[in-house]
């Protein structure tokens, strides 16, 4: 293995065809759903008690449809312009299909929140990805405690 601890993991082996901003929003959720997984089970892993039927219960904390409406109305209030312009799209977008046991308005915003999540991935804004999963994790670290909480008690 060559480099050291300053050489950056680069994850970007194709780069896709078209510029980020004319991608199908749907090819943007289709990625950002594989980026937006990985990113949850890498916080996962960073936690005590990796049973995997522990694993993949707190996974779901994550990764359903609800969940992820939920997580993107953490995310709103932080967005830039830009992003919300791409989650906007993302649930307008025309899936095609829905799964029998999601309810479309929490699909339509979790196929937003994946959206985005490809969208930045594409841009490659790690350091912006970062922050959201944060935000996003927050409940979960804290215990309940997020930073909005903790600066309205201080």
């Amino acid at each position: 293995m060559t480099g050291g601890p300053s050489e950056e993991l680069h994850l970007w082996f194709h780069e896709p065809m078209k510029p980020i901003d004319l991608m199908n929003p749907i090819v943007l959720a289709y990625i950002g759903d594989a980026v937006y997984e990985v990113l949850v089970r890498q916080y996962l892993i960073s936690l005590p008690n990796h049973r995997p039927h522990h694993l993949h219960r707190q996974a779901t904390q994550f990764v359903s449809a609800k969940a992820q409406f939920h997580i993107l109305e953490k995310w709103r209030p932080h967005l830039t312009e830009a992003e919300a312009d791409i989650v906007r799209r993302g649930r307008n977008a025309k899936s095609g299909t829905m799964p029998k046991n999601a309810d479309p308005a929490h699909y339509k915003q979790a196929t937003a929140l994946e959206c985005l999540v490809g969208y930045l991935y594409y841009g490659k804004q790690v350091g912006r990805l970062r922050e959201l999963m944060a935000i996003a994790f927050g409940d979960a670290a804290d215990g309940g405690t997020t930073k909005e909480n903790q600066d309205a008690r201080a």
